[in-house]
This record gives structure tokens, sequence and C-alpha cells, in this order.
């Protein structure tokens, strides 16, 4: 039986797409930051995308989000083309970005207020409030909430819009280790709950074997697509397992770090 989340989600595809900006002391220069990056993601898949720094991860995912365009190349969401920004299409930042002045109640709210939805949809918001179990902290402010539990409100604020794609930009990179491990679960109890189609960008390599059913390892800028791998492993995962250090060897090699390293 099909549920209502699976109808929810949808397929990602970026196809031939390039995007390039001006140099900021030589306007009238454009370095190119991704060529010709083809990709997509089947309904309710969760991948995660991994490059050194610089190669345009974080372009592809403002790409996918609508709040740029491509030089060329086409972006579409099941059906339809991607054009500007939309509530179908949620993005969650390594900051929260939570209002600071408004209550964890009132943040989740606030994409509701934003669309003029929030009187028919209101009886939701406790809904995802305790899929994120934050529903004993409604009343509470930002500055009372540590680091993973405001991740967990700008989680909710972006799932409460019920999107078809959710792009997450290092969204537990400011973390701990030890949160970011909580909050790795608690991602992946919430995409298993909602089977929402997701694409994380992270530097961690642990973290997208982890979590992702493949892994899309980007080049050096310009940014294209180098490999993309499955991860076959059964859920849950088993950090210390041999298959799972295998592949994390195995792909720490193809981003050279065995031997000659390059940060990301």
């Amino acid at each position: 039986m099909v549920t209502q989340e699976a109808v929810e989600a949808s397929s990602l595809r970026v196809r031939e797409v390039s995007k390039s900006f001006p140099l900021p002391d030589e306007p009238t220069t454009r370095r190119l930051a991704l060529d010709n990056v083809s990709l997509s993601l089947t309904a309710g898949e969760l991948v995660s995308l991994v490059g050194p720094s610089g190669c345009g991860k974080s372009t592809l995912l403002r790409l996918i989000a609508g709040l740029d365009s491509p030089d060329s190349g086409e972006l579409m969401v099941g059906a339809e083309s991607i054009t500007g920004p939309n509530a179908e299409r949620g993005l969650v930042f390594q900051d929260p970005n939570l209002f600071p002045w408004l209550t964890v109640r009132r943040n989740i709210e606030a994409g509701l207020v934003a669309r003029h939805v929030l009187k028919e949809k209101r009886h939701e918001v406790d809904e995802f409030m305790r899929l994120v179990g934050l529903e004993s902290f409604a009343g509470a402010y930002p500055h009372h909430l540590s680091g993973g539990m405001a991740q967990r409100v700008a989680l909710a604020r972006a799932l409460i819009n019920h999107p078809k794609v959710l792009l997450l930009d290092e969204p537990l990179g400011a973390l701990d280790a030890f949160t970011r491990m909580r909050m790795q679960d608690e991602v992946l109890r919430l995409w298993q709950a909602r089977r929402t189609t997701m694409l994380l960008v992270t530097h961690d390599i642990d973290e997208s074997i982890y979590m992702s059913d493949r892994i899309v390892i980007m080049t050096q800028r310009p940014g294209r697509i180098e490999r993309t791998i499955p991860v076959a492993l059964e859920r849950p995962r088993d950090r210390s397992s041999a298959d799972f250090l295998q592949l994390r060897g195995e792909i720490l090699e193809l981003l050279h770090f065995a031997g000659n390293a390059v940060a990301i």
C-alpha cells in the first residue's frame, strides 16, 4: 500500500547543469563552479553529496532550492522544472537560522504563516513537534535550546511544509561528535517515518556511509560528478563493521586522503 508520505516524496533530476560566478576583483571574468553536472534521485531516496571544499556542493543545493539559476542545463522535481523557490523543496542549513524572538512553536509555524495556511494547518504543528521530540519545549525560545534541539526545530520547520525534496546543507556540521551521531539517528528516523526524498551535503565520510542509500563524489572545482557509490549495508548500520570500514577506506582513497591528502 502506498502511504501519503510516499506520495508526497518526488524524484529529483539534475541534467547537464553548469554554473559560473564573476570573480570579486574582475567582474567581467567568470569562474566555473559546476561543470555539466547530472544527478538523479528516486522518490524517497536519501543521497549524500561529498567532495572537496569549494567544489560546488552548496551551489548545487542552492540551484535545486531555486535560490539561483544555472547558466545551462535543467533541474526538475518530478515532472516540473525548477524556476524559483518553492515550499515543495525544503532547505536546512548548518546554522538552524531560527527567529530568536519566536518560540519553538512559532518558529515551526513560520513557513505556514508565510504561505497563509496556518489556520487550516495549525493542527499539524503539534504533530511535528512530537515528531522531533520537542512538544515540552513549545514555549521555549532559541537561546534556551541546545544545538541539537535547535536543529530539530529547523528540521520540523522544513518538514511541516511537506516538501517533496529536502535539501540538507551540512545540517549537523556545527554539532559536537556525540550530538552529531544522535542527530544522524534523528534525521534517519524522520526520513524513515516520512520517506521524504533527501539530498545531504556533508564533509563527514562516516556520516555519508551511515545515512545514505548512495554517495555521490564530486571533483575539485569546477565541480563534476566523479563517481556514485551505492551503500548496500543493512540498517541500522554498524560504524565499526568490516564492511563499513572497507567502504570508508575506498572513499577516502578515492578522495586522495591516502598518501596525498586533499582537505574537504
